[in-house]
């Protein structure tokens, strides 16, 4: 079994691999089933349900999302996923570069019980409105 370090490492490269598949069940597959998250202090988002519409939501406004892991970060059961995401916009074209993280609770068998996701919001618009 490998360390904690390599169990967290690893976590955080295939939720990477799994946003950028396109698969909004296997994103989901990472949360508890009761798990929720919350996006700029959001109204949170609870159960699998909620989050495969949140991540459909997403691909549907960039068909072409695509995740990197930048940097992961644990202590106990809290733990920090720094990521970019890129793609182009839907319905303008233009490329987007949003840079952010996910602050994450985890379970004891290392799924997420909560995140609370950060991002510059008007950046993205600025991004997506090609200003």
């Amino acid at each position: 079994m490998g360390s904690l370090r390599d169990t967290l490492n690893n976590l955080a490269r295939d939720y990477a691999i799994a946003w950028s598949s396109g698969d909004a069940e296997a994103v989901a597959g990472f949360f508890a089933p009761e798990g929720q998250v919350s996006v700029n202090r959001g109204e949170p988002l609870q159960g699998h349900v909620a989050i495969i519409g949140m991540v459909r939501g997403l691909y549907a406004e960039f068909p072409d999302l695509e995740v990197r892991c930048d940097m992961m970060r644990w202590a106990g059961s809290h733990a920090l996923f720094v990521r970019t995401l890129e793609g182009h916009h839907a319905k303008t074209g233009n490329p987007v570069v949003t840079r952010g993280w996910e602050q994450w609770e985890l379970t004891s068998d290392n799924k997420i019980q909560t995140s609370l996701e950060w991002f510059d919001a008007e950046e993205q618009q600025r991004q997506i409105d090609g200003v």
